[in-house]
């Protein structure tokens, strides 16, 4: 079983997501303002967890590593403000050739932007450290979740990456209205990383006592197995939504892009279906 806890869930959301800002911004290709928008994010949803915890249950390990999440967030959030006038080197970088190309094609020479700073740029490993203190946190909140505490690691584990991954590449979709001419590649990875995880998270909430056990009777969703029903759609849509969306991605118009954010719309929406609904199903049944 696996025990439904708002203040884990949180936590696992916001690692996972600052896990795959660190896979975004790492690449020095997205502009500063979208690591700002991420960051601001899971800063919220870590110190929701602190709350939560402290409200309704306390993991003294728990609490603390949501804490320091959300301080390895603010901290990173700061620095990326104190340092934004250094801007991203790779985004530079492409707006230059992309210069380049048009002047050689047209033969108008464009005068170049001046620079308005030229120290360090913001440390992205920022990021990878707000994801790693929150891991013994996960690991405290899966032992004190049950009575396997090696598979209710492991489903919280695969959880945070799965949940992270979905939510950051809808977010970064809608980057694209503010950087438009920005490669695919960055949102491409988040995407693939999002089919790729899709099948471990699957796996572990098969594995007994799991959803097979939901879905053949044993336990009793409490809705007479319409909910272990959604919980299959759920998986099978999100796969098929990744899918698609991996489809739309390799179209060149620019209006592919926006039609795959609204892809991941809905697919945010069938994968925490997926976490969510398999929590609530087998807590139910422990509780039973």
């Amino acid at each position: 079983m696996i025990d439904l806890a708002t203040a884990s869930f949180l936590l696992q959301w916001a690692a996972g997501g600052m896990f795959f800002c660190w896979v975004t911004t790492r690449r020095r290709e997205v502009s500063i303002g979208y690591g700002w928008s991420i960051r601001g994010t899971y800063l919220a949803l870590a110190l929701l967890a602190v709350a939560a915890g402290l409200a309704f249950g306390v993991n003294p390990v728990r609490e603390a590593s949501a804490a320091a999440v959300a301080l390895v967030t603010a901290i990173a959030l700061l620095q990326s403000w104190v340092r934004r006038k250094a801007g991203v080197s790779g985004q530079k970088e492409i707006a230059a050739a992309r210069s380049a190309r048009v002047a050689a094609m047209t033969g108008i020479e464009r005068a170049e932007t001046a620079k308005s700073g030229d120290g360090p740029e913001f440390d992205p490993r920022l990021d990878l450290a707000a994801a790693l203190v929150g891991l013994p946190g996960i690991i405290a909140a899966g032992i004190d979740a049950g009575d396997s505490p090696v598979l209710l690691i492991a489903r919280m584990f695969v959880g945070a990456l799965f949940l992270g991954a979905v939510t950051d590449a809808m977010l970064l979709g809608h980057w694209y209205l503010v950087q438009p001419g920005m490669s695919r590649e960055p949102l491409n990875e988040l995407v693939k990383w999002t089919g790729i995880l899709w099948l471990p998270h699957v796996i572990l909430f098969l594995i007994p006592t799991g959803m097979i056990s939901a879905l053949n009777g044993s336990i009793d969703d409490g809705y007479g197995g319409m909910l272990s029903l959604f919980w299959v759609g759920s998986v099978v849509t999100t796969i098929v939504l990744v899918f698609v969306t991996m489809a739309a991605l390799r179209e060149k118009q620019y209006s592919a892009v926006m039609a795959a954010t609204g892809l991941l719309y809905l697919a945010i929406l069938t994968a925490f279906g997926m976490d969510l609904v398999a929590r609530a199903i087998l807590a139910i049944g422990e509780a039973a």
